[in-house]
C-alpha cells in the first residue's frame, strides 16, 4: 500500500467518524425538544397563610395552572391548614397588612373608587373592623363576579391539584384530621414534600 493511499484512507475515516458525531448531534437534538414538547409542566405550591386575603393567591395559581394542563402540588403547613378546612371561616386581618386598600363595595361609583387611607395601627385596634374589612371584601369580590375560597378549592380538587397537609403542623396546633377535608391526600412532613418542589418547574412559597 503506498503512501497516498493510507492518507486517503485515513481522510475517508476521518469524514465518516464527523459526520456520525453531526448525525448523533442532530438527533439528540431532535430527541430533547421531542421530550420537552412532550412533558407536562409541574407546579409545587407552599401556603403558610391562613387569612381570607392570603388564601386567593394560592388557589388562583393552582387552579390556572391545572386549568392549562400542568401537574400542581399544594403544601400546607402552619396557618395554611386553615385552608383545608372543612368549614372555612377566613377573615380579613388588617393587622400588619398597610398595603391593603379599602374601598367601599357599594354606593355611587364615585364613592367606590375612593381608597380609604385608614392608619394601619387603627385599623388593628378598633374593635369589629377585621369583621367589616372582611364582610367587605367578600361583598367586593361577590360584586365582580370574584370566586370564592370555597368554589375555588373546588375547582383544585376537580382539576386534580394534589392537596397536602404538614403532619408536624397538625401535631403542633393539635388539630385532627377529621377537621379537614377528605380529599387531603397525604400527612406528611417537609422533608417528604421538598423533593417535589425540587423536581417541580415552577416553586411558589405563600
Amino acid at each position: 500500500m503506498s503512501m497516498n493511499t493510507a492518507v486517503d484512507s485515513s481522510n475517508d475515516i476521518r469524514m465518516t467518524q464527523d459526520e456520525l458525531n453531526h448525525w448523533f448531534d442532530e438527533r439528540f437534538e431532535e430527541c430533547l425538544k421531542s421530550t420537552e414538547a412532550s412533558k407536562t409542566p409541574s407546579m409545587s405550591i407552599i401556603a403558610t397563610k391562613g387569612t381570607m386575603d392570603w388564601a386567593y393567591p394560592p388557589f388562583i395559581l393552582a387552579s390556572t395552572a391545572a386549568a392549562l394542563g400542568w401537574d400542581v402540588s399544594m403544601f400546607f403547613t402552619f396557618y395554611g391548614l386553615e385552608l383545608l378546612k372543612k368549614d372555612l371561616d377566613l377573615t380579613v386581618s388588617p393587622l400588619g397588612n398597610p398595603a391593603m386598600p379599602m374601598k367601599m363595595p357599594f354606593g355611587p361609583q364615585w364613592l367606590q373608587n375612593i381608597n380609604m387611607k385608614i392608619p394601619n395601627a387603627l385599623m388593628g385596634n378598633m374593635p369589629g373592623f377585621e369583621s367589616m374589612a372582611t364582610a367587605m371584601m367578600k361583598k367586593t369580590t361577590e360584586n365582580k363576579g370574584i370566586a370564592s375560597i370555597e368554589e375555588l378549592r373546588s375547582l383544585c380538587l376537580e382539576a386534580d391539584v394534589k392537596m397536602v397537609a404538614c403532619q408536624m403542623t397538625v401535631d403542633l396546633f393539635n388539630y385532627r384530621q377529621n377537621e379537614f377535608i377528605d380529599e387531603v391526600q397525604d400527612w406528611v412532613g417537609a422533608a417528604s414534600f421538598l423533593p417535589t418542589a425540587q423536581q417541580s418547574d415552577v416553586s411558589l412559597f405563600i
